[in-house]
Parts: structure tokens; sequence; C-alpha cells
């Protein structure tokens, strides 16, 4: 059996694919998304929180930590942690009196996976759901995620693959081709607006788009719309327009709009977020896009 590292799993989600699922949040993601809502995921190995408000300044981790790597701040502001040089931030989790670290990430083998997923199975039965495995991005633990999803298929449960597609095509495949349904992320159009919001370019992700098409695999496109970043009018038409081109193995557009629930993660993790202060994404402006998107033929609909 193989062996993964799960960030977390969401139960009775409704919203990454139909009827009611469990959603694997696999580590690890090679995009660097400036709104990522999943900071946590982002990072290889496990990463640990840290909760400012569970802080009593009691010395515990300062005296644990290496090298004077957590140091103590002013007095109500907890502790700094130099998590560069801090080599033993894991050790500190347990120690802490007050919880306030707390350690992300789980090495499962796809069997205890597959056994712990299909507890709900009757859930998904009813519900014409499964499971998602989405992340970080998934297919970076590719022969863990398919030893999975085949043990899922198995016992009769439905399988989605969440990706932004960033992944050499001889290593997505077998994973395509063992899902039921692939939830692929379009963030940008044009190269060079991509690079910029994701730190990569999409010329992989939209070869790989169209090279699942071509499979007949069923697919839901998403869009998140980020104001001032990827909301640019004719490039939103550009992925619309070439989503339309992939045909009928589209099911649907999932137009979603930017929101900052995932800030806090941010700060837990000692992380900078990058879009302090943007604009909400408006009702109006996704409208607009899913009656285009409707207008081209395709079936769209709105999310957050």
């Amino acid at each position: 059996m193989k062996t993964g590292l799960i960030s977390r799993i969401q139960r009775y989600s409704t919203k990454d694919g139909p009827g009611i699922r469990s959603t694997v949040f696999m580590q690890q993601c090679n995009l660097r998304c400036q709104w990522c809502a999943n900071p946590e995921t982002i990072r290889p190995g496990f990463n640990v929180f840290w909760f400012k408000e569970r802080c009593r300044q009691c010395g515990t981790c300062t005296q644990a930590a290496v090298n004077n790597t957590i140091t103590m701040a002013e007095p109500g502001n907890g502790v700094n942690i130099d998590r560069k040089n801090c080599t033993n931030l894991l050790d500190v989790v347990d120690m802490c009196p007050y919880d306030g670290y707390e350690k992300v990430g789980k090495e499962m083998t796809s069997r205890e996976l597959a056994d712990l997923l299909l507890r709900d199975k009757s859930f998904y039965d009813s519900s014409h759901g499964g499971v998602t495995f989405s992340g970080g991005e998934p297919a970076l633990q590719a022969e863990f995620v398919r030893e999975t999803a085949l043990l899922l298929k198995e016992a009769g449960v439905h399988v989605c693959l969440d990706t932004a597609g960033h992944i050499r095509w001889e290593k997505l495949r077998p994973l395509i081709e063992t899902v039921d349904l692939v939830s692929y992320d379009f963030k940008a159009f044009n190269a060079e607006t991509h690079l910029a919001c994701t730190g990569v370019d999409n010329r992989l992700i939209l070869e790989n788009a169209k090279a699942i098409a071509a499979m007949g695999t069923p697919m839901f496109a998403r869009m998140v719309i980020v104001p001032t970043r990827n909301d640019d009018p004719e490039d939103i038409r550009q992925r619309l327009d070439f989503i339309r081109k992939l045909g009928s193995a589209v099911l649907q557009v999932d137009i979603l709009e930017y929101h900052i629930y995932g800030v806090g993660k941010y700060q837990k993790l000692g992380m900078p977020y990058l879009l302090n202060n943007i604009p909400a994404c408006q009702r109006e402006i996704t409208e607009q896009i899913k009656h285009y998107a409707e207008e081209i033929g395709l079936k769209a609909t709105i999310g957050g």
C-alpha cells in the first residue's frame, strides 16, 4: 500500500462535486496562487499552525526551540517564531500546555484512508455523492491518490479529482483514467497573467485540459474571479471560449467569487497575505460572466 500525506478531510461537503462528498485535501502544491485559501497545503511535508489567541506567554516553547528561534514578543502578543531556522517546531507542538500549536498533516496508507472514507458510504449513496481529492495539488501524490481511488471505486464510490493540471501528462493520465470526474481550474488564459498570479505559465495546463477532454472524461471547469488580478473581461471571454471548444466532456462551468476565508490561516502559518485591501468580487460581474457562458452554450453556476 502507498503512503500519502493528507492535510485534512472535510466531510459532508456539497461544493466539491455532485451530492454529499468527503473532500480529501492533499499536502503540497506546485502553484503559488496569490488568492490561495488553503495555504497550509502549499508546502511539502508537515506544517504548524500557531494560535496567538491561545498563547499565555508561559515560555515553554521559547525554552524548547533550538538556537533561540522562538522568542517572547511584547506582552499580549505571544511569541515570535523564526520558521526558517527553527528545526524542531514539530517537537514544540506537543509541549505547549495551552495547545497554542497545531500540527497540520497526517500520513496514511491508501487502505487506511479508503476505510476511513467508506464510513460515510451511506451518505454518498443516498445523495449520489462520493469522494473528491483536492489540495494542494493531489496529482503530486498521484500513485497514492490512484491507489486509494481504486479501492473506493471497488466499493462503488464516485471519485472526483480537483486539479490545476500543472503536471506532466504521463503522470497525470493514469490518474485521470481512474477517476469518474475531473474538476479543472482555469485561473487565467493569458500566459503572462497566469504566471503573475500563480508563479507558473499555463501552457501545460491548457494542453492537459485538451487531452482530458479528448479522453471523454467528464469535467467541471472552475474559474475563480479575483478583482485586479484575473478579472480582465477579455481574458475571461478567452477562458470561456477555450472551455467551450473542449466539447461535451465539460458538464458545467463553476464561476467562483474570490473570498478571504483563508486569510486567518496565513497569520497562523507566519506567511504574508498578498491580496490585502483588494475589492470584493461583485455579483453583477459574475452574473455577466455566467450570461456569456450560457450564451455560448455552456451550463454555468456561481459560487464562492
